[in-house]
């Protein structure tokens, strides 16, 4: 097991079908635990942060097939060694494919020469953030996982967003579960469309969702003939040894490979292709997620349809430049659903911190940190203007920086909070006094 000195990776075959890579780190100060929970993405599915073993699990995809996912655990045993990305049912990867998971970890982890310099700037001025070795926020493998996540973090208690996320993975795994492609892509008959319009949707989609588990558990059912496991991971292995083309049927067909952590088989966060041929009213069923559904399923086209050049917009952003933030924030506007909250937000994924994202839990957080009683949803980026400029260009690093200290002030150090106990984290339980529920 090793990588060259340039990152590029070298691995080598390890028992129990695991394949470990390394990914140096160039920073001295960087820590996985204060990197990975830093943000309440990590709370949200796939991600799965283990406390006891400091260490990331989730799945990633491969670049030769992207409909395939591998299980991953990102650790970082021995700092300041290179961080270990572990990666399980498989014994070897292609060179191309090795480059792609160690660049969905390095976007996690925001991990590159520009986010070094970001961190040593910020903690410069924030003095409280060094102390605490804060200053890189978490964020998922790819954008579209972002945008959407940004999506679900809207107008709903934190809770609610924390299962939406999780029953998107869940949906995932049902649908790469199925051997028959046509079951994965319920449409509403004809019939029942007229009926919908008629003003029964809530048959309807009772009709989807009985048809779609009907389909998946004779599917299901099928999937009990075939091979036992690990003759299916060997024949998985074989077809990355071999890079033929007689392997890709096998290769597509598979689903995310076994996993011994049973926290981990909820799936992958679906793709623009699972999810773009999806039924509106089964998806918003399926997945509790309400007028968002919409978004996200049109979100999903435009990116398969080429209308959103999702790999461009991220090649295109440079940081904290304003005039690359006023550009891309004008190109997000143009699509269904993404208002300057959710678009504020993604772009805080992209990396520019001089924008605060503002909702009433900011203004929660200036009335009991800042003072500003008279803060209401009109005056709130006036007063976080005023009150973190002096952080320019990174205002919104220091914002979250007490936020998230806010947080664990409350609930105890979040890294190594139960699971259980994510959906406790909201703005009631951050008022209360001493009669709240401690975790």
């Amino acid at each position: 097991m090793g990588s060259h000195r340039d990152g590029n990776p070298i691995g080598d075959k390890r028992e129990g079908f695991n394949f470990t890579l390394e990914l140096p780190v160039t920073d001295p100060t960087f820590n996985l635990e204060n990197t990975v929970c830093s943000h309440g993405l990590f709370m949200m599915s796939p991600n799965h942060w283990n406390s006891s073993t400091k260490s990331l699990h989730r799945p990633l995809r491969l670049s030769s097939f992207p409909s395939l996912s591998l299980s991953v655990i990102i650790s970082h045993p021995s700092p300041p060694n290179p961080l270990l990305i572990s990666v399980s049912g498989i014994a070897s990867l292609s060179s191309q494919d090795q480059l792609c998971l160690l660049a969905q970890v390095r976007r996690m982890l925001r991990i590159s020469e520009e986010n070094d310099r970001v961190v040593r700037e910020f903690q410069e001025m924030h003095g409280a953030s060094k102390e605490r070795g804060f200053g890189r926020v978490f964020r998922s493998p790819t954008l579209f996982e972002d945008m959407v996540k940004c999506i679900l973090l809207c107008n709903c208690q934190w809770s609610r967003t924390l299962s939406m996320a999780r029953a998107l993975c869940e949906l995932q795994r049902e649908l790469m579960g199925s051997l028959v492609a046509e079951t994965f892509q319920p449409k509403t008959p004809q019939v029942v469309e007229r009926k919908r319009k008629r003003g029964r949707g809530k048959k309807v989609a009772i009709k989807l969702e009985t048809k779609f588990v009907k389909n998946y558990t004779e599917c299901a059912e099928n999937e009990k003939s075939l091979v036992n496991q690990d003759t299916r991971l060997q024949s998985v292995q074989q077809c990355q040894l071999s890079n033929t083309d007689s392997c890709s049927e096998e290769l597509q067909n598979c689903s995310t490979l076994a996993v011994k952590d049973e926290s981990l088989q909820i799936g992958n966060f679906p793709s623009p292709e699972e999810l773009a041929t999806l039924d509106e009213n089964f998806l918003a069923q399926r997945c509790k997620l309400g007028y968002r559904a919409q978004r996200i399923l049109s979100l999903a086209k435009d990116i398969v349809a080429g209308k959103i050049n999702i790999k461009k917009l991220e090649e295109n952003c440079h940081g904290s430049l304003s005039g690359d933030y006023n550009e891309l924030d004008m190109q997000l506007s143009g699509i269904h659903g993404f208002g300057p909250f959710t678009r504020a937000n993604v772009l805080m994924c992209m990396g520019f911190y001089h924008k605060i994202p503002t909702d009433t839990e900011t203004i929660r957080h200036l009335k009991q940190s800042h003072g500003r009683s008279n803060c209401t949803i009109r005056s709130v980026q006036d007063d976080v203007e005023k009150i973190y400029t002096a952080y320019a260009p990174y205002q919104f690093l220091a914002y979250w920086s007490e936020l998230w200290d806010g947080y664990e002030k409350r609930f105890g150090k979040l890294s190594e909070m139960p699971h259980s106990d994510y959906q406790v984290i909201t703005a009631n339980n951050m008022k209360c006094s001493n009669g709240c529920r401690k975790v």
